[in-house]
């Protein structure tokens, strides 16, 4: 009886632990994080601001998109993504090395020359104008008036000042009563579409506005920036009928970061209560997709149970957003508690980002040596943005790892 007993119990907690194995292979694999080290994360940055560099053409364009299988490029191009690499290159000059910046500053600045010559005015604002659809929308305006602030931060320059307020105005034209942000402005109208929001734009519309009050305080930009805030902590998920909210919006993150810098912040706390509820539900949400990201491996078994690996475009707002809320816990103590994991989680991306960008010496093995340098490949495709948000990221996580980051080996 007692024989038969154990037997039953040991074929019972046999099969337990089979079925506890096989949840842990197939429903929640080990983690993988590469380790990074400060030069690691500057060299890949530097790396991806080459990309940019040798594939930008004589009008100051870059590549948008490469097959390295079919060794050519993909016919299309995006402004707004054009200032987005533009502001990232900027960001490399006003936050790498000191070597960094003649040759980087060169090549944003003749992607600045770009967005210049497609610019348009109107009733005392500047914004820039898509070329090949003519729309005028407020994302790529954002990120203009972005690469133009961190153009600022990196050289004191202050030439292009009066743009920088001539294309805020034009986002104070863009920005609806409740802080959201509609998508284009109209030619045919002389006024805003009043049917199509952006997502999109109004996270990316924010951090610029509160980039302009930290260079322009007293003008009142902090007012448009305080009200997108509190739509995006209030209203956004709601209104845009968000499935799985929050939208993760790097862009928020950013601006929230700075909204905390701000120089107010030394006599309290910049950010309001709901703010800083909304930038810890950021946090769960970018920590929840490093996560995810994490378990895979890129091989048939990992695609298969959990997906193909995430494009560089994607992952690098990842690293940005929780560099930026990593910022904010390090100046907020309503977010202190978070500051570990942010880090943690910030670094473990930012390392496998590393991991997979094709280095200068890995190169060679591909049909196009200089598009596959720096860059980031998905199913053989790269696009510009892929090198915009992985450079980005990076480099800001380089601060992280400065302070003591666990992936610092």
């Amino acid at each position: 009886m007692m024989t038969r007993m154990w037997k039953g119990l040991s074929v019972t907690l046999g099969a337990w632990a089979a079925g506890a194995l096989l949840l842990r292979v197939l429903v929640v694999p080990g983690q993988h994080c590469p380790a990074l080290t400060s030069a690691d994360a500057l060299q890949g940055a530097r790396d991806a601001g080459a990309w940019m560099a040798r594939v930008q053409r004589d009008d100051g364009s870059y590549l948008y998109e490469y097959d390295i299988e079919a060794n050519r490029p993909v016919p299309g191009y995006n402004a707004v993504r054009h200032a987005g690499v533009t502001m990232a290159l900027y960001q490399l000059a006003a936050y790498g090395e000191p070597g960094d910046g003649a040759d980087v500053l060169a090549t944003a600045d003749r992607g600045l020359a770009w967005l210049q010559a497609n610019l348009v005015s109107y009733d005392g604002w500047t914004a820039l104008r898509d070329p090949d659809d003519g729309a005028i929308e407020s994302g790529g305006n954002a990120l203009l008036l972005a690469a133009l602030a961190q153009r600022r931060i990196a050289t004191s320059d202050g030439r292009y000042d009066g743009l920088m307020r001539g294309v805020g105005a034009y986002l104070r034209v863009m920005e609806q009563s409740d802080g959201s942000f509609l998508l284009a402005w109209l030619p045919t109208t002389g006024k805003p579409d009043p049917t199509q929001r952006s997502k999109y734009a109004t996270g990316e519309a924010f951090w610029a506005l509160a980039l302009m009050h930290r260079l322009f305080p007293g003008e009142g930009w902090d007012e448009p920036a305080r009200t997108v805030a509190d739509y995006l902590a209030l209203h956004r998920d709601t209104v845009e009928k968000q499935d799985y909210p929050p939208w993760a919006d790097q862009w928020a993150a950013y601006g929230l970061a700075e909204m905390a810098a701000w120089p107010e912040a030394a006599l309290g706390p910049v950010l309001n209560d709901a703010q800083i509820t909304y930038a810890r539900s950021l946090a769960d949400r970018f920590g929840f997709l490093v996560r995810v990201e994490s378990q895979r491996t890129g091989s048939w078994f990992s695609t298969l149970i959990q997906g193909r690996e995430s494009r560089a475009a994607g992952m690098g707002t990842w690293v940005e957003a929780l560099d930026s809320l990593w910022i904010l816990a390090s100046l907020d103590p309503r977010m202190e508690d978070l500051r570990g994991k942010l880090g943690e989680r910030a670094i473990c991306a930012a390392g496998m980002l590393r991991d997979r960008q094709v280095t200068p010496t890995e190169a060679p093995r591909y049909r196009n040596t200089d598009v596959a340098a720096g860059a980031w490949f998905t199913n053989g495709v790269t696009r510009m943005d892929d090198q915009q948000h992985a450079l980005s990221g990076l480099l800001r996580s380089r601060a992280i790892l400065a302070a003591g980051g666990k992936r610092n080996e």
